[in-house]
């Protein structure tokens, strides 16, 4: 039998009631709901940004310091946590940022013995060994018999003089090369040690020592034995890190941590472990270790940015030897052969072999020599001297780059116009000053065309100055070259560096270019090149751009 529900316009208005009530409530619900929720995610939020997260390797080294008494030095966190200097270094940094640690620096300066200081630290120094020797044999000796006696090194014998008077040891007679000992010291049985010796002991059985652990006394010999290469004086700074009352809760909770990833794996992904584990943040401004790349020398970059340039600028290129004829360094540029700069004084001599082949020239002697005596057909009056073919033929070390130019001047090949430099190493036996050495290096240059002046020259040193060796300014000045006429002394000026003295130039004289067939007017100019890049470099001593200084090299810049 079928059924039939039936309801009336009550029951329907009831039940309508009750589903009303039923949604208000499960609103409500929800509501209070979603609001426990932003409640706890608030509670959350505050609780984590009152609660620093340390880095794995942060963590290590804390928890480290901790165990090691709350205070240790890098060297000795390096040996616990088993990280690299950089490493430690790093967190030691970040964790001083949060106030978990302190950091003390350091000075000190560490010293040990090198190889010739290791030698006579167990030999003694030559001038104590000499002075023994001295006495041995009555007080006074020949200065070549006692070394012998004293079986001093042949390096060591000047050495050992020169200290043995410094110290006021000893008394030398030059004219006999006899030594004999001072008078104050002459009836003592022994002459009492120095600090300098006193110091090769000490280190003898030290092996290395820091500058605090050294006496006054011996502090004060550390500066002469560094002269004296026998000490290596390397300067250290010593950091040690001591931790905060913050920094002992977060080395005691152990969780403050989590590993940390520089990217995520399917591993990660699949076992789950990416719940774990958090990708490391990188700090741009965190110290790294320096890495020193190979890299060119500086000075050697920079001449062949100025082969380059001048190759752009239509130069050909002129090359030689070092060792050349006294005949193309002087003589084929009109430098007479009683000229000051022909003395030993002003150029070097080859011992062996003495004399050169000068019958390639034949041609071009025989006019230089009749230039030289009277003139020949320059009209000039030339030397009125006696020219001596075997001088020219003597062997040197050139000592400036214009032989180049003569020897290119005379070469059947060369055209006219054109223009030529070289870049030449240049031996003279000047006193080495901050701005002169007894080798260095010079830029050659000239012109050949029938339709130079000296304005030409002038624009030309002008533009070299300034492009490559970044001058603010020059300034030319009168001077004298007995190959050129009119001469002129090229100065540049760089802003905070001043003015620099930078080579000659002139036209070269008819006594130059007629005896080697040249018909026109050559234009040349010889540059210290070394000078040039002391200016764009801002180097104030010649002598720095061939020191061995690594520190220097490392840290300039390639470009």
């Amino acid at each position: 039998m079928l059924m039939f529900s039936y309801k009336t316009p009550a029951s329907r208005s009831a039940s309508a009631f009750v589903l009303f009530v039923q949604s208000s409530i499960n609103m409500l619900l929800f509501a209070t709901l979603e609001l426990c929720i932003t409640l706890l995610h608030s509670r959350l939020t505050k609780d984590a940004s009152n609660m620093v997260e340390l880095r794995g390797h942060e963590q290590r080294v804390i928890s480290a310091l901790e165990k090691l008494g709350g205070t240790a030095s890098v060297e000795e966190l390096i040996s616990e946590c088993g990280f690299p200097d950089a490493t430690v270094m790093r967190a030691a940094l970040t964790l001083k940022e949060k106030d978990f640690v302190k950091v003390y620096a350091e000075q000190q300066t560490r010293i040990k013995l090198t190889s010739e200081g290791e030698f006579h630290a167990a030999n003694g120094l030559p001038e104590r060994r000499l002075i023994k020797t001295i006495a041995a044999l009555g007080g006074k000796a020949d200065l070549n018999k006692a070394a012998l006696e004293a079986k001093l090194e042949p390096q060591f014998h000047q050495i050992a003089l020169s200290w043995a008077l410094r110290k006021k040891w000893a008394l030398y007679d030059a004219s006999t090369n006899t030594l004999r000992i001072a008078d104050s010291y002459l009836h003592q049985v022994v002459i009492p040690e120095g600090n300098d010796e006193a110091l090769l002991t000490f280190l003898k059985a030290s092996k290395q020592t820091t500058n605090n652990d050294l006496t006054d006394s011996l502090q004060t010999a550390v500066e002469t034995l560094k002269k004296r290469k026998l000490l290596d004086v390397e300067y250290k700074t010593k950091r040690k890190l001591e931790i905060t009352h913050e920094g002992l809760h977060a080395a005691l909770d152990k969780g403050a941590a989590k590993q940390e990833v520089t990217q995520l794996t399917p591993e990660h992904i699949i076992t789950g472990k990416w719940k774990e584990i958090r990708l490391q943040k990188y700090n741009i401004q965190a110290p790294v270790s320096k890495t020193w790349p190979g890299k060119k020398h500086p000075y050697l970059s920079f001449l062949d940015e100025v082969r380059m340039k001048l190759v752009q600028l239509g130069f050909k290129e002129m090359t030689g030897t070092s060792v050349e004829t006294a005949f193309f360094n002087f003589d084929a540029l009109y430098t007479p052969q009683d000229h000051p700069a022909r003395d030993n004084s002003g150029i070097y001599y080859i011992k062996d072999p003495e004399y050169g082949d000068l019958n390639p020239y034949k041609s071009a002697v025989e006019n230089v020599k009749k230039t030289h005596e009277n003139g020949w057909r320059t009209g000039s009056t030339g030397w009125h001297c006696h020219y001596s073919t075997r001088e020219a033929e003597r062997l040197i070390l050139r000592g400036h780059g214009t032989c180049l130019s003569a020897r290119t001047l005379l070469n059947r090949n060369l055209k006219v116009p054109s223009k030529h430099f070289s870049i030449a190493r240049v031996y003279r036996p000047d006193i080495t000053d901050k701005t002169h050495l007894s080798e260095f290096n010079q830029v050659e240059g000239i012109v050949i065309d029938e339709n130079l002046t000296l304005k030409d020259l002038l624009g030309v040193l002008e533009k070299f100055a300034k492009e490559i060796a970044g001058a603010d300014k020059v300034r030319f000045k009168p001077d004298y070259f007995p190959f050129t006429e009119p001469s002129v002394e090229l100065n540049a000026y760089k802003e905070g560096y001043g003015w620099v003295e930078v080579g000659g130039s002139g036209i070269f004289r008819p006594e130059v270019t007629l005896p080697l067939g040249i018909e026109v007017p050559v234009i040349a100019w010889g540059l210290g090149v070394d000078r040039l890049f002391m200016m764009r470099a801002g180097i104030d001593d010649i002598r720095c751009i061939f020191s061995q200084d690594l520190n220097w090299l490392r840290r300039k810049e390639v470009v």
